[in-house]
């Protein structure tokens, strides 16, 4: 079965509005999604996969366009042209200067790569959009190896589906009214490093045993995420100068707001969480961390904090006064908020979870990732069967947390294969 649906235009969802304004050469708001396979990439049949693949996600044929008041995806004809990898890691794929399709597909050796601009997707609609890619590259290119009853591809949504903008569906004006609490400031500890040279990312990549991981994960009585993002205060810590303790460690965790709302949407719909740990008045040990992650987890992961969170985020999009506000004004306003907002996060890191293909796949997989351009060290995990990728993106040179991390883990008797593009 195949979805058409052609979009003329269409507003930024909620989330995405803060991506365009504050794009810079080092932070370009790209993420790359990569699939390793145990073979060379084919390019022609790479390029044949991309078209039933855009059937099924319209809005990748938009260019972003500036209004009076708002930014908006304005439907295009460009095509996607595959080509061999020849830029840095998440290169610019916004520039306001060119109407460009806001995403790329491209391959190097036994890669098959895709960078979205985030205005587009969040991590888990980057997601679905890579694995359909995948499926179609999968299925063209072994035809012949496939059974003859290989299912066909299932679509997860309708196209009007995949297409809600799930912020405007969830929000309740009233109940937005209702939430008046303000969460307190906090000004928070900064990594600070020598920046690579020409505003690329430096990335390092850990690949380890998801069973062995989470072994360690239930010895320390905890999920695996929990684990992750308690590892990673308490690498912090160790390279953390101790004069610098006086600012607590925070670290900002997306939330796929899916899983609390009904949404079957492609594009943006998260929520964030911060998780703060103060080394100059909390313990140290890596049990205590992970003991007062844990409890944050629960604290934050409510249905209340959750729409509290969502409501706030809207009814700003909603007050009057801001929509007539003209655009050249907002982008200041933004990045005046995005300023202020970065020095209260140290650093963030994200789950996207497991990547599911078809079992007959698994003979031509070798791994996933997920990764950020970064304007300060961040962390994305995924897995694909037993292959748990923890990618470390950095504009900075230093690596000495990224040896803290993985050398803990090293340490429990966990090998980590380690790759970097620098």
């Amino acid at each position: 079965m195949k979805e058409n649906k052609k979009i003329k235009w269409r507003r930024l969802d909620n989330a995405s509005k803060i991506f365009p304004p504050t794009v810079t050469n080092r932070d370009t708001k790209v993420f790359r999604l990569y699939c390793e396979l145990n073979e060379e990439v084919d390019p022609k049949i790479l390029q044949e996969a991309v078209s039933p693949t855009l059937e099924s996600f319209p809005l990748y044929r938009s260019v972003l366009r500036r209004g009076a008041f708002w930014y908006y995806f304005e439907s295009s004809d460009l095509e996607p042209v595959v080509e061999e990898e020849s830029k840095p890691i998440c290169a610019p794929l916004y520039l306001k200067e060119e109407k460009s399709l806001l995403f790329r597909v491209f391959y190097f050796k036994k890669r098959i790569n895709v960078e979205i601009f985030h205005a587009l997707s969040d991590g888990a609609g980057a997601i679905w959009f890579f694995e359909t890619l995948i499926y179609h590259y999968m299925t063209l290119k072994h035809k012949d190896d496939l059974p003859e009853d290989f299912p066909k591809l299932r679509y997860k949504a309708s196209m009007s589906q995949k297409m809600d903008d799930s912020f405007e569906k969830t929000y309740y004006k009233k109940r937005a009214a209702e939430n008046v609490e303000k969460s307190p400031s906090v000004k928070a500890y900064q990594l600070r490093g020598t920046k690579v040279e020409e505003n690329r990312t430096k990335l390092i990549e850990g690949t380890l045993s998801v069973k062995k991981v989470l072994d360690l994960a239930h010895e320390y009585n905890t999920t695996l995420t929990v684990f992750m993002t308690a590892l990673y205060f308490y690498a912090i810590n160790k390279d953390m100068p101790s004069k610098m303790r006086k600012d607590p460690v925070v670290l900002q965790v997306p939330i796929n707001l899916r899983q609390f709302f009904e949404s079957n949407t492609a594009r943006n719909f998260f929520g964030t969480m911060n998780i703060q740990y103060d080394f100059s008045t909390q313990s140290h040990d890596l049990q205590d961390i992970i003991n007062s992650v844990s409890e944050s987890f629960k604290n934050e992961l409510t249905r209340d904090k959750i729409n509290h969170h969502l409501d706030k985020l809207m009814s700003l999009e909603k007050n009057p006064f801001a929509r007539v506000i003209p655009l050249p004004v907002k982008d200041i306003a933004l990045k005046i908020a995005n300023h202020i907002k970065d020095r209260q996060i140290s650093s963030s890191i994200s789950n996207v979870g497991r990547i599911i293909m078809p079992e007959e796949f698994e003979p031509f997989i070798h791994k996933f990732s997920v990764f950020v351009s970064a304007r300060r060290p961040q962390i994305v995990v995924c897995s694909y069967l037993d292959q748990l990728v923890v990618s470390f993106t950095s504009p900075y040179q230093d690596t000495d947390l990224q040896r803290t991390y993985f050398e803990f883990l090293t340490s429990r008797g966990i090998k980590v294969g380690i790759s970097s593009n620098l």
